[in-house]
């Protein structure tokens, strides 16, 4: 079962309270990428980078069985980077630099031998961009799982409802999920949201968890507590790259199945946070996650007697 990863490979600069770094690769497909593949390979990567971006990275990433044929290099432009600050509660943060760079150029284009991918996760990109990926399938996936952002409710809402209407997941934070239903409760805004044409709707709360919602049902995943969180950069793109490589490894895209998967991709988004950058998801064994796996089982466990 093949995987289509569509997204950035980029560069970020970090601060939080507690330490900075100037310069770490990031960028959305870069972290789905390296979350999935513990689960599935191949990983088809779809991306456009510059001349700086490292190589010791892209050969990581072959490594773990991304196939970079849908990776654009451009000879004369650096990669996209990103600037910012996270705030004391790290739930916050502010936005110092964006840089395009070849990421304004992005206009991606699909190897033969993509086109019948089953699965395919289109990371938080202009929404013309992402119809563009997928009008050039040959045959429509198992699923398709998507995720946005608030500046693209903003600036680009008639294309982003276009895809809305394409894609079986939408993974929200839970103001973009007010924003783009105009609702505050998020049951009134997962409906009004489903209306628009996602199957399943993932409403992720950060340090709260995250909420599945799919026609009348409700299933809510929470946060692993953590003592140190270090960096949350990613941990969103983390947590998708765990959920859907959950999914493609076991071809059940059931509304059970996908409780399982919020877990297991809350599961890497908590290693995610313990280093800069994807530094940690490049140490983490199978043992490790399912060792996790463990510690969110016996979080929710509980026993009661009813009537």
């Amino acid at each position: 079962m093949s995987l289509i990863v569509v997204g950035t490979m980029a560069f970020d600069a970090i601060e939080t309270p507690f330490e900075k770094t100037d310069r770490i690769v990031g960028g959305s497909a870069t972290y789905v990428a390296y979350a999935a593949s513990n689960f599935i390979q191949p990983i088809n990567q779809v991306s456009i980078i510059g001349y700086d971006f490292p190589k010791e990275e892209i050969h990581q990433l072959l490594l773990r069985g991304v196939v970079m044929d849908g990776v654009e290099m451009i000879k004369d432009k650096k990669s996209f980077f990103w600037s910012g600050r996270y705030h004391e509660d790290m739930n916050t943060r502010d936005t110092l630099v964006t840089d395009l760079n070849v990421l304004a150029d992005f206009n991606p284009k699909l190897p033969d031998h993509y086109k019948n991918s089953q699965f395919l996760m289109l990371g938080n990109l202009q929404p013309s961009v992402q119809m563009n990926v997928i009008k050039q399938l040959d045959q429509r996936p198992k699923l398709i799982v998507m995720d946005t952002m608030n500046f693209w409710m903003e600036t680009a809402m008639p294309d982003l409802q276009k895809v809305l209407r394409e894609v079986d997941v939408l993974l929200v934070n839970d103001a973009e999920a007010r924003q783009l239903s105009g609702e505050y409760s998020l049951i009134r805004a997962a409906r009004t949201i489903l209306a628009m044409g996602p199957k399943f709707l993932i409403v992720k709360k950060g340090e709260h968890g995250a909420l599945l919602f799919h026609n009348d049902k409700v299933f809510f995943a929470p946060a692993l507590p953590l003592e140190d969180v270090f960096d949350p950069t990613g941990a969103g793109d983390t947590f998708a790259g765990g959920f859907i490589g959950h999914l493609a490894k076991t071809k059940d895209t059931s509304f059970d199945n996908m409780k399982t998967a919020i877990i297991v991709g809350s599961a890497l988004a908590s290693y995610c946070v313990e280093k800069f950058g994807p530094t940690r998801l490049k140490e983490i064994t199978r043992g490790d996650i399912d060792k996790r796996l463990r510690q969110f089982r016996e979080l929710t466990n509980f026993d009661i007697e009813l009537g």
